[in-house]
């Protein structure tokens, strides 16, 4: 077989070999006859919302057990007519046999993605919380530039951007930012993207036109539906309320109807100004609190899982995940997988799958690379 067929087949059995890791092969055959069993009895609907959790449990591995069969037989078929090509000779169905191993190793990847996406807020709505690191003008320049990226990001997704609280820079950029990402599976994408990112560039405030290494951090954590109880403390609670800035209308700066919620046992901080009403503010914070609250337990859970920790870190060097170096040359490289792109603009522009595919299967496998980071 040809070196090019073959690289294709072996990565559509990587794809394929993680995506049976991670559902547990054996286990998920199991799991799928029992829920086979369980929607054939006449008494599931007594209860609709145990029921609901059945069906779409059955539906995901069902889905999942059925792509990965269909890919593996695909590949099988494919392999199969071109070895019959290339004992007859037959260069023209050769060839055919490589570009539908292409397309098949495509799809592999999009339902390796896919199956990857069953955590247990995955398909929720999410949260990206943007914050500078030290160094003033630069270290806000960079974290507008994060939150224009996540926003194109979901634009790509045909996901609904909300800009919930912004606190904009002296000069340019931006202190904070909070973003409402609305899209199927908007969570399980993008929580892979918490961490500190590290811009290196010729700083366009330098009058002396010298590079400058800026920090942001980014913050992921997903929207909680009415499923989830999250109780909070009324008394565990500071609350503050200030003027909002930014675009609004006069009404926006004349009123305290800003809202900032402080969890005084966690210590977690959360704000809301885009409403004109304090009270809605408040209500849009303390949604924001319960999913704080909510993503920490989710992570104490992997962390346990995985013995791995993956807490939040200071935003300054040592602790970045991703790399970004426009000058003296371009390269993004994610210090946690390896995956680089010599396209800047492009992943400032939104272009981020490859990061987020690589980072969720190495959750599944747990294997660390020695990646080093860059000048």
């Amino acid at each position: 077989m040809r070196a090019e067929a073959q690289a294709l087949v072996d990565q559509i059995n990587a794809a394929m070999a993680l995506v049976r890791r991670f559902l547990d092969w054996d286990r998920a055959l199991r799991r799928l006859d029992e829920l086979n069993a369980r929607v054939e009895d006449s008494t599931l609907w007594d209860d609709p919302k145990a029921a609901q959790d059945v069906m779409r449990e059955r539906r995901r591995l069902d889905e999942a057990i059925a792509a990965t069969r269909a890919i593996e037989g695909e590949r099988d078929d494919t392999v199969e007519l071109m070895e019959l090509a290339e004992a007859e000779g037959d260069e023209a169905l050769v060839d055919d046999g490589v570009a539908a191993l292409a397309a098949l190793a495509e799809r592999a990847e999009h339902d390796k993605v896919m199956a990857l996406l069953a955590g247990e807020a995955d398909g929720n709505d999410t949260y990206v919380e943007v914050n500078a690191g030290a160094g003033g003008t630069e270290s806000q320049d960079w974290a507008g530039m994060l939150q224009r990226m996540y926003t194109r990001w979901a634009e790509r997704h045909g996901m609904k951007v909300e800009l919930l609280d912004q606190h904009s820079g002296e000069q340019a950029g931006i202190k904070s930012a909070t973003l409402l990402l609305k899209g199927e599976n908007a969570y399980g994408y993008a929580k892979t993207e918490s961490g500190v990112h590290r811009l290196v560039r010729i700083s366009p405030y330098d009058s002396a036109a010298r590079r400058h290494t800026s920090f942001a951090s980014v913050w992921v954590y997903p929207v909680i539906d009415d499923n989830i109880d999250i109780e909070i403390n009324e008394s565990e609670l500071r609350i503050d309320t200030y003027r909002a800035s930014g675009a609004g209308g006069q009404h926006i700066n004349t009123t305290d109807s800003a809202v900032r919620i402080t969890h005084l046992p966690t210590n977690i901080v959360v704000q809301c100004q885009n409403q004109r009403s304090q009270h809605k503010n408040r209500a849009e914070a303390m949604n924001q609190l319960k999913a704080r609250l909510y993503e920490a337990e989710l992570r104490r859970r992997e962390e346990e899982a995985n013995a791995v920790s993956a807490s939040k870190t200071d935003i300054g060097w040592g602790h970045q995940i991703r790399s970004y170096v426009l000058q003296p040359y371009q390269l993004v490289k994610d210090l946690r997988t390896g995956v680089t792109s010599t396209s800047p603009g492009d992943v400032l522009d939104g272009d981020l799958d490859k990061f987020m595919a690589a980072a969720l299967s190495q959750r599944v496998t747990g294997e660390t690379v020695d990646v080093e980071d860059v000048d």
